[in-house]
C-alpha cells in the first residue's frame, strides 16, 4: 500500500505542476499583441503539449487515488467526512482541468477570452484546492 501512496503523491503533484502553470501561459497569451502571431503560436503549442502532459498525469493520479480509496478502504467507513470533503475537491480539480481545456479551445480559435488579470487569479485556484486537499487528509479534521 505504501508504494500506491507513494505514487499517488508523485503523480498528483506531477498534475498540479501543470494546473499551476497552464494559466500562467494563459496569461501570456492574453497579453500578447495581436500583430505578434508568432509569439502566440509558441505559447499555444506549449499550452497544448502542457494540457496534454498534465491530463496524461492525472489518469494515475485519479485512478491510484481510487485504488487507496476503495482497494484499500482509506476513508471509508464512519467518522471519515474528510473523504467525502476531499472527493468534493478533486472534483472541482476535474472541473478546472475541463475548464483549462475550454479556454485552451478558445484561444486555438482567436476567440475572445478573459484579460490577464483576469487569468492571474484563475491561476490561484488550484493553489486554494490543493491547500483545501492536504488539510484534509492530513488533519482529518471530521
Amino acid at each position: 500500500m505504501l508504494w500506491i501512496k507513494a505514487l499517488h503523491i508523485v503523480f498528483i503533484a506531477s498534475w498540479f505542476a501543470g494546473l499551476f502553470y497552464l494559466p500562467r501561459i494563459y496569461v501570456n497569451l492574453a497579453m500578447v499583441a495581436p500583430d505578434s502571431r508568432a509569439e502566440y503560436e509558441r505559447l499555444l503549442l506549449m499550452a497544448r503539449k502542457l494540457y496534454r502532459f498534465m491530463t496524461l498525469l492525472a489518469a494515475p493520479a485519479l485512478a491510484l487515488g481510487l485504488w487507496l480509496w476503495l482497494g484499500y478502504g482509506i476513508g471509508l467507513g464512519p467518522g471519515n467526512g474528510w473523504m467525502h470533503a476531499k472527493l468534493a475537491v478533486v472534483l472541482l480539480l476535474l472541473a478546472y482541468h475541463f475548464w483549462c481545456w475550454r479556454l485552451l479551445r478558445r484561444f486555438e480559435a482567436r476567440l475572445p477570452t478573459h484579460g490577464h488579470v483576469w487569468f492571474r487569479w484563475f491561476n490561484e485556484g488550484p493553489v486554494l484546492m490543493m491547500l483545501a486537499a492536504v488539510l484534509l487528509v492530513v488533519l482529518k479534521p471530521f
